[in-house]
Order: structure tokens, then C-alpha cells, then sequence
């Protein structure tokens, strides 16, 4: 496992970073779009594969709740099937102050201790002003584009069968009574058979003192972005790996350059026009730093 010193170079929360993920996928879902029956999100005029921002920041907090357990400044906020109400009233429990109605005194207390306690609250932010237990609203350092395949990808269905039942009347002909399943059942498993996925990033100075980011969240996240399919396997998702993790840190903390103009230092390009992508081999990346700006360090945090 990859972790990241607090005291790197890209580690420095002071400063801003913008950075390049680059993941891959092969025979899997990576992000299943639930109105399309759980196929891979695609954009329909291009064919490119699709990952919300949001199904990545959901496997940093799943790295993090998994390495980091009992870590009070570093719990979880939006867990899997968590009620944030009940998040927030920690916080009005920990300040002894009445949950009715908040005053504003009140809510920026609990908002300011939301942030000590929540990893996720201080490094993406969260919207808390609910009617009760109202902690405010965050707005985190740290924000993510959706990541894009390189090349068109083309989601598939197989046919899988259940031999086993949960229930001996769940096909035709099947009675309360029996031992033994009469017939299985068929199913379908969504996938992709290849593909390179790029996704943008941003680390904004100006706002880290606001939720109290600091060197070590930085060092996480980064960690947490290289590790995080090596711990998050699943028979949906096939093989995922990080392929790529760049790293642009500014020499102060409103940047000296456009994150535009750095990421085009990333290239990646197809190592054969006429074949169909299936291995992360059939791409060539291509870091060109020769023209950094001066005042710009580019990190790569994958080998």
C-alpha cells in the first residue's frame, strides 16, 4: 500500500494543487447508472465511459472508514446508509446546546465541530442546515470532475443463472413445501471490456483554514486515491486499478498558472490507432515537464 508522507511537497495544504487521476477498468461495471437498469454510464453522443465525482469521493470515504476506524478527527459523515440528522446531533450533544431551532451562535459551533470530527465534511464539505441540528453548510478545498474514457466504451450484458433459491415458490411451479429448487433463475451482469478513465481535481488553499485542512487530510487523500480499488474489489467491478496520479503544487495558495494549461503536461495516447483497447499496455502516458512553470512542482504518486 502507497502512503504518502505529510510532509511532501503535494502534502502542503497551504498551497494549491490541481491533480490528474487516471484509472482503468476491465471487465466491469465501474459506475452503474441506476436509471438504466445498472448499465456503465456512458455519454450517448460520444460513447466515452462515465464516473460521477461522486462515486469517487464515496470510495475516499470508504478508504478512509476502513483504514482510519478509530481515528476521532476522521470519521465519515455520509455513510453508507447513515442518517446525517444523527451525525449532526453528535455535534449538539458534544456542545450541550439545545437542538431546537439553533441560534446562529449555535450553528457555527456546530459547524466548526463538524469539521474537526468529519474528514469528508472538512475536504469536500456538506450541505448540514437542516430544521433540526443545523450545522450550516461547508464548502470543502477539495473537488472533483467526473472521470471520461479515453475511447468509446461499449457496455455489454451477459446471462448469469442462481442455482440456489431464496424462496422454494420464486419459479413457476415451485411449492412451499419443497426441498429442492425445481428450476434456477437467469439474471443479467452488466460490464465494460476495457477501459482508461481521466479525472480532474482541485485542492483550494483559500478555503482549507475555513474547515481546518491540514498536511496529514492532504497526505490521506492522495493515499486514498492510489490505494483505493486495491480495497475495494468486487465480482461487479472487475479488475480497477489506478494507473496515474499527478500532481500539480503551486508555490502559494492561489496558484501561479491555469489548471487547463498544466493538465495538457498529461498526454495519453493509444500505442496502436487500428486495435481495440483491452490492457492498460495498449496506451503510452506521456508526462511532458520540460515547460513547467517556474513556479509549479508536478508530483507523480504512481510508479
Amino acid at each position: 500500500m502507497t502512503v504518502i508522507d505529510r510532509n511532501h511537497v503535494a502534502s502542503n495544504a497551504a498551497v494549491r494543487h490541481d491533480f490528474v487521476l487516471l484509472f482503468d477498468v476491465q471487465d466491469g461495471n465501474p459506475n452503474g447508472d441506476p436509471d438504466a437498469n445498472n448499465l456503465p454510464r456512458i455519454d450517448y453522443d460520444t460513447m466515452q465511459g462515465l464516473v460521477t465525482d461522486v462515486a469517487i469521493k464515496r470510495k475516499v470515504r470508504d478508504y478512509v472508514a476502513l483504514t482510519r476506524p478509530d481515528d476521532q478527527a476522521r470519521q465519515i459523515f455520509v455513510k453508507h446508509r447513515g442518517i446525517l440528522t444523527q451525525q449532526q446531533k453528535l455535534a449538539y450533544d458534544a456542545l450541550g446546546v439545545d437542538s431546537a431551532g439553533g441560534t446562529p451562535n449555535s450553528v457555527a459551533d456546530a459547524r466548526t465541530w463538524m469539521c474537526q470530527r468529519f474528514y469528508d465534511v472538512r475536504m469536500f464539505g456538506a450541505v448540514m442546515s437542516t430544521k433540526k441540528y443545523n450545522a450550516g453548510q461547508v464548502r470543502g478545498p477539495v473537488q472533483l470532475t467526473f472521470a471520461r474514457s479515453y475511447d468509446p466504451v461499449t457496455p455489454q450484458e451477459i446471462t448469469i443463472t442462481r442455482v440456489a433459491l431464496t424462496n422454494s415458490e420464486d419459479v413457476k411451479g415451485g411449492l412451499e413445501g419443497d426441498t429442492q429448487a425445481r428450476s434456477g433463475q437467469i439474471g443479467r451482469k452488466a460490464y465494460v471490456p476495457y477501459g482508461l478513465f481521466r479525472a480532474y481535481g482541485f485542492v483550494n488553499a483559500l478555503f482549507a483554514p475555513q474547515t481546518g485542512v491540514d498536511n496529514e487530510d492532504l497526505a490521506i487523500l492522495w493515499e486514498a486515491l492510489v490505494n483505493l480499488w486495491t480495497v475495494d474489489h468486487s465480482a461487479s467491478r472487475g479488475l480497477m486499478a489506478c494507473r496515474g496520479l499527478y500532481v500539480f503544487s503551486h508555490a502559494t495558495a492561489l496558484g501561479t498558472a491555469p489548471a487547463q494549461d498544466l493538465f495538457e503536461f498529461i498526454q495519453v495516447r493509444r500505442t496502436d490507432a487500428q486495435i481495440v483497447p483491452r490492457n492498460f499496455t495498449d496506451y503510452d502516458v506521456t508526462v511532458v515537464s520540460d515547460h513547467l512553470p517556474p513556479d509549479v512542482t508536478l508530483t507523480r504518486l504512481v510508479n
